[in-house]
């Protein structure tokens, strides 16, 4: 039976379910209830009260941030430890929100033991006694999704395949960040004619690859076989660049894996991930960098 209670706080329904889903699974003594926006997480706080808050950074009608900020002025919350879950990992971003009282920082795309670690971290003792009141153990089950992609994705040796498609983008880590670093797709329009590149970073692996088509729904990309590919289902933040020096990202998920040729020993894998946020905003950027990649594209 649930002793603790949890408050999961983000805009993308994918995101809210996948948290839910890992805390529901490690954690059964924690009873969790979601908010799609700030404003709605304010109102479910001011009404019942919770012992974690996990929540996105860039939401409607009310931030993160701005939840965060009213949380520490209310007496009964002013200790409850908050864990900040969003794909804005910059050093300037996490100073900011370290300054307002966030108790953990978790990039996107984050892993379930990613996210168990820092749940253990900001609970302490209290979720350990809790745990074992109930009979649960403190270990963590396998990863199910670990092996989807094997039989497609598998490393081999392969020959070397001139003119190939994909450049290496910088990665840049964020040293301020002790969680696996964020997943991301850094894609930019390029000239007429060119390729669009893009970096595809995941939980635990960087893809080299070129972008192939995107909308508001999904982006596709293509990659050579011979990288660490992601699982269906895994988390991913797409990056794009707007324009004027500013990024939107946007989270995102693996929808499908798919080989390029008709054959087993094709060199290529195509790579769809569909975007999950309903933030206005971001489908505005969205939808103007569309709009530049298909004139790039002509």
């Amino acid at each position: 039976m649930a002793t603790l209670k949890a408050l999961v706080v983000d805009d993308a329904s994918f995101v809210r379910d996948l948290v839910k889903r890992t805390v529901r699974q490690r954690f059964p003594v924690i009873e969790t209830t979601d908010a799609q926006n700030g404003r709605r997480a304010q109102s479910l706080m001011s009404r019942t009260s919770f012992d974690l808050v996990l929540c996105d950074w860039e939401m409607p009608e009310m931030s993160g941030l701005e939840l965060l900020q009213w949380m520490r002025q209310q007496p009964q919350y002013e200790k409850v430890p908050f864990i900040m879950i969003t794909s804005r990992g910059d050093k300037d971003h996490v100073i900011e929100a370290v300054k307002e009282g966030v108790s953990e920082y978790l990039g996107k795309p984050f892993s379930p033991e990613g996210l168990s670690k820092k749940i253990i971290k900001v609970m302490g003792r209290r979720l350990k006694d809790a745990m074992d009141r109930g009979g649960k153990s403190m270990e963590g089950p396998a990863d199910a999704f670990k092996e989807s992609a094997t039989l497609l994705t598998q490393k081999r040796e392969v020959p070397e395949v001139k003119n190939e498609p994909a450049a290496t983008t910088p990665d840049r880590e964020n040293p301020l960040l002790t969680t696996a670093r964020p997943a991301a797709v850094a894609a930019r329009p390029e000239a007429r004619g060119s390729m669009s590149l893009a970096s595809v970073r995941f939980s635990d692996s960087t893809l080299k690859s070129v972008v192939k088509d995107i909308n508001l729904t999904e982006v596709r990309v293509i990659a050579k076989r011979d990288q660490m590919f992601p699982g269906i289902l895994d988390q991913a933040v797409v990056d794009i660049d707007v324009g004027d020096g500013q990024m939107a990202r946007l989270n995102g998920y693996v929808h499908q894996l798919q080989a390029v040729d008709k054959r087993q020993d094709t060199d290529f894998v195509s790579v769809t991930i569909r975007f999950v946020d309903e933030d206005p905003k971001k489908m505005e950027d969205l939808s103007r960098f569309v709009a530049r990649f298909r004139a790039g594209a002509r």
